[in-house]
């Protein structure tokens, strides 16, 4: 194909669109069971209470029912296991005695970077208060299954990998001192760690909230409440990004191709993203946050009582671009995380701009706070503090944005080949595009590798 005409076409995306959408099926089937659990256990005359499942542990146990269509669809349709960019070749197995000794580098790697961890949390106090007590409590209940799995899992994947000397046993045989190793690998090794150890926590905690609102929720008595009606929805929508998304940072295994393939190098990538997340976001936006933009804002439920057809009208808008955020999780299946790259997104939402969560999400705060609309309470200067630190809000996500397309740009050809699609023909970011170049040069911003 010539370069002219591959410059035209839309490089075909690492995720397929079933994927996502085999765990969304999976996940809306435990939740109709979850509702309707009270006369199912009537029929079958179950023991225990015949009501609802709604509590905590329900919500972790809809991962499972998430996660297993997803790599059923992974493995059977869309065969990633054979994929080379798993590293694995599943035709030559080497004798386990050769990689034994390479294996138990791995493990202590593995093992030291968990305790690591665990000792992080440990000292975090936002980790024993608040919903946070719900991931500690399931973290702690599956450190022993992890570490006893992990033996016979990475003994078994060292036997099938090209190179079995990955990140982890850079990490282990710095530790030991006994061999060579990288000291850039052991940087990869602990950016993903890190990631997968900050965020999986903060997933797993807000697990049972939305989950409860849901399986809970009277819809025939929400309907005649258009506001209320509109909150429930983005709520299921919520459920279903969160749910996701937690699968994407748990489920990082080489087989399934779901591997991070390396964390965001760039200072300001961090920066920019732990802003965005307890505990860091407490101090700096929302609630009373250094850039707080809800200051006497009632918002769109208050301005517009007393009109249901404006109100149902701005509910859905809200749902629309809720739907727009939670798709741009679903179709990621089950790769999703932050500060990550695993593979190359082009289809969904991402066939339409870079980055449609973001876009929707800030959309989503402006139409919903309405941060130049002040209660009696409020003054003109909370109209303008509002309106400005909303403004700084979407900054930020702007700066994230930029950082996470200067880390993929430099790890992929996948990804510039896409980056200079939409630059061209994506049906948001391209009118943007012009308008940008107009002010600034074309490009990633210049960022820092973090050390």
């Amino acid at each position: 194909m010539r370069a002219s005409e591959q410059s035209h076409r839309l490089p075909e995306s690492d995720v397929s669109s079933g994927v996502g959408l085999a765990g969304l099926l999976g996940l809306a089937a435990w939740i109709l069971f979850c509702r309707n659990y009270a006369p199912i256990a009537d029929t079958l005359g179950l023991p225990g209470p015949h009501a609802p499942m709604s509590g905590p542990f329900a919500s972790l146990a809809a991962m499972v029912f998430t996660a297993g269509p997803m790599v059923v669809w992974s493995l059977l349709v869309d065969k990633v296991h054979l994929r080379p960019s798993t590293g694995i070749d599943w035709t030559s197995v080497r004798p386990r005695d050769e990689t034994l000794p390479v294996s138990s580098v791995k493990l202590i790697g593995l093992w030291a970077t968990w305790a690591i961890i665990a000792g992080f949390y440990c000292l975090g106090r936002w980790y024993w208060d608040g919903q946070y007590q719900f991931a500690m409590q399931v973290l702690s209940l599956a450190l022993v299954p992890m570490l006893v799995l992990s033996i016979p899992y990475v003994i078994w994947l060292d036997r099938r990998m090209i190179e079995p000397r990955d990140h982890a046993w850079h990490f282990g045989a710095m530790l030991l001192a006994r061999e060579a190793y990288d000291p850039d690998e052991v940087k990869k090794h602990w950016r993903a760690w890190a990631i997968k150890g900050f965020f999986g926590a903060f997933m797993i905690s807000i697990l049972p909230g939305g989950f409860q609102q849901v399986v809970e929720a009277d819809f025939t008595v929400l309907a005649q409440n258009p506001a209320q009606f509109a909150w429930t929805l983005i709520a299921l929508l919520f459920v279903v990004d969160v749910q996701l998304g937690t699968v994407g940072y748990l489920v990082t295994f080489r087989p399934l191709d779901a591997h991070i393939r390396s964390g965001n190098p760039f200072l300001a990538g961090w920066v920019a993203a732990l802003l965005c997340y307890p505990p860091f976001v407490f101090g700096f936006m929302g609630g009373e946050g250094i850039i707080a933009y809800e200051v006497y804002t009632p918002g769109w439920t208050h301005w517009f009582a007393g009109n249901p057809l404006l109100l149902g009208l701005w509910g859905a808008m809200l749902v629309f671009l809720t739907a727009i955020y939670a798709w741009a999780t679903v179709a990621f299946g089950i790769r999703f995380s932050n500060l990550t790259y695993r593979g190359v997104l082009t289809n969904g939402p991402y066939r339409f701009t870079r980055h449609p969560a973001y876009i929707s999400k800030n959309l989503f705060w402006w139409l919903s706070v309405l941060p130049f609309l002040v209660s009696a309470d409020g003054s003109i200067v909370d109209v303008i503090r509002n309106t400005f630190f909303l403004g700084v809000t979407s900054a930020i996500y702007y700066w994230r944005a930029r950082t996470e397309e200067a880390h993929l740009l430099a790890e992929d050809p996948k990804y510039r080949a896409y980056y200079d699609w939409m630059q061209q023909h994506g049906l948001i970011t391209a009118p943007l595009a012009r308008m940008l170049r107009k002010f600034r040069p074309r490009g990633p911003i210049i960022a820092q590798p973090a050390e």
